[in-house]
């Protein structure tokens, strides 16, 4: 895709979000999910002001990222995929907010690497909304607890949740049971909503919509 495609793109989705804030009163950013896109296809974004973006590899982003956050010192960079634990130093290197927390012993490796009341990292908790054995999350019945114990006791920032609904389900229960959720353990953020969906996320409380194939296009 033609960097002018992107940027209209980009441009068009900021609008509709603007006006779905405005009309919801929400507090919504946009994570340009710019996975498998060249630094060529991003860097247009960065220029044009926008500095959220996610990325599901830890390895693809470490070699993009690192020299554009060395160009660029404003950039907020979300990993949105799963992480492995012996990813977990190049992750906190590269990433500002690590979305995919899902397990004990992530907790406690990330806990024993991090500079506890120095680090400003972000961690949201994955919640598998759905029940989808092929999907990494939490069950919503674990969420409180795991949560306090990974603040409370690992010290490490949560300071929200995400989910990704099941495709051929209708996203609105999904949102409305991970805001209530959210709102359950006083937490800050609610990641949801992608390209065909972040509509509804929006309404329904979402602070941070992800949003790929709608502004890049669709990945080989």
């Amino acid at each position: 895709m033609k960097i002018q495609e992107i940027l209209l793109n980009y441009k068009h989705i900021k609008a509709k979000i603007d006006v779905l804030k405005k009309k919801s009163n929400a507090k919504t950013n946009l994570i340009a999910v710019s996975k498998t896109f060249p630094s060529e296809n991003i860097e247009p974004l960065i220029t044009e002001g926008h500095f959220i973006f996610g990325e599901n590899k830890v390895q693809e982003a470490s070699s993009k990222w690192l020299p554009l956050k060395k160009k660029y010192k404003n950039i907020e960079l979300h990993l949105i995929g799963p992480l492995q634990s012996n990813k977990i130093n190049a992750a906190l290197e590269v990433f500002d907010v690590i979305e995919t927390i899902d397990r004990e012993k992530l907790v406690k490796k990330i806990s024993s690497k991090i500079e506890i009341g120095k680090d400003t990292h972000e961690f949201f908790v994955q919640v598998n909304t759905g029940n989808e054995a092929q999907k990494s999350g939490l069950d919503f019945s674990e969420v409180k607890t795991f949560v306090r114990w990974a603040k409370n006791d690992m010290k490490l920032n949560i300071t929200g949740l995400m989910c990704i609904p099941p495709v051929n389900d209708n996203p609105l229960e999904h949102f409305k049971l991970l805001r209530k959720k959210k709102e359950e353990c006083n937490l800050q953020h609610l990641s949801m909503g992608m390209s065909k969906d972040f509509e509804i996320a929006i309404e329904n409380g979402s602070t941070l919509v992800r949003v790929g194939s709608a502004i890049f296009g669709h990945r080989a």
